[in-house]
Order: C-alpha cells, then structure tokens, then sequence
C-alpha cells in the first residue's frame, strides 16, 4: 500500500477548512489543517524537506494573506507544491506566489482535486531507472587490458 499524501491545508474559516479536510481525507489525503497561517509556517519550519506533499492555502486572511504564507513556506521548503484557493477573488494577480492559483468560480470540488492530484504527482517527479550495463566489445576484453 502507498503512503499517503500529506496536505497542510490553511483556511481561517473553520466551516470551510472542516469542509475541505472531510473531502481530502475521503480522498486518501492525510490532512494537517490550520486556522491560523502562522501556526502553519511553524509546523513547515518543523519538517523535513518532502514530508509534505503540498500547501494548500486560502487568499485572503487576516493574520498573513496566502501570497505572504506560500512565500515563507517556499523559502523553508522550496520544492513544497503550493495551490491557493479564493472563494472572494477572482483574478489571478492577487495569488501570484503559488504554483496553481484556483479563483473565484472555479473551485468545484473536481477541479480542486484535480489540480491536487496533478500537483502532487509533479512533486514526486520522472520514474527512476537506470542505465543498462553494456558489455564490453571483444576486442576490449579485461583480459586483452591487463
């Protein structure tokens, strides 16, 4: 069985953050929600690089707005895929920071799992594979060497 994704998901809205942590949990997602985008960034600070999967953060707070939150968590972490959600915004420029911006309109709860499902599969990047050993022509043999 595959680990599962971990998804630090800040919202200053209870009702919108229980929300949405019931539909990622449901979802396979291990989620760490937070109220409070300062609690957040202590929580990222207290992480190994790649122990979260993404940062998923509303727009507009009133402690430190999303752009600030995806700043800081991009300095401490920046490999960490990171959306912003708007339920009030609608243009793109207020959320120029992260890597995928879901405004005002769009957030169906297919497209936001969509993009999640896209974002955290680019973090964990091309397949691994290695180079086949090729064999030695006969005319360079070990033997031939020594």
């Amino acid at each position: 069985m595959r680990p599962k994704k971990t998804i630090l998901c800040v919202d200053d809205n209870e009702q919108i953050l229980s929300v949405r942590t019931f539909l990622l949990e449901t979802r396979g997602y291990r989620v760490v929600a937070h109220t409070n985008p300062h609690e957040a960034l202590d929580a990222i600070s207290h992480t190994l690089p790649g122990t979260l999967d993404l940062l998923l953060t509303d727009l507009l707070m009133p402690q430190m707005d999303g752009n600030e939150l995806v700043r800081r968590a991009k300095e401490l972490h920046p490999a960490l895929p990171t959306m912003i959600v708007s339920g009030s915004v609608a243009s793109y420029d207020r959320a120029c920071r992260a890597d995928v911006f879901l405004p005002k309109g769009a957030g169906s709860s297919a497209e936001l799992l969509e993009r999640i499902r896209i974002l955290v599969a680019r973090k964990r990047g091309p397949k691994k594979y290695s180079l086949p050993s090729l064999p030695l022509a006969p005319n360079h043999s070990i033997a031939a060497a020594s």
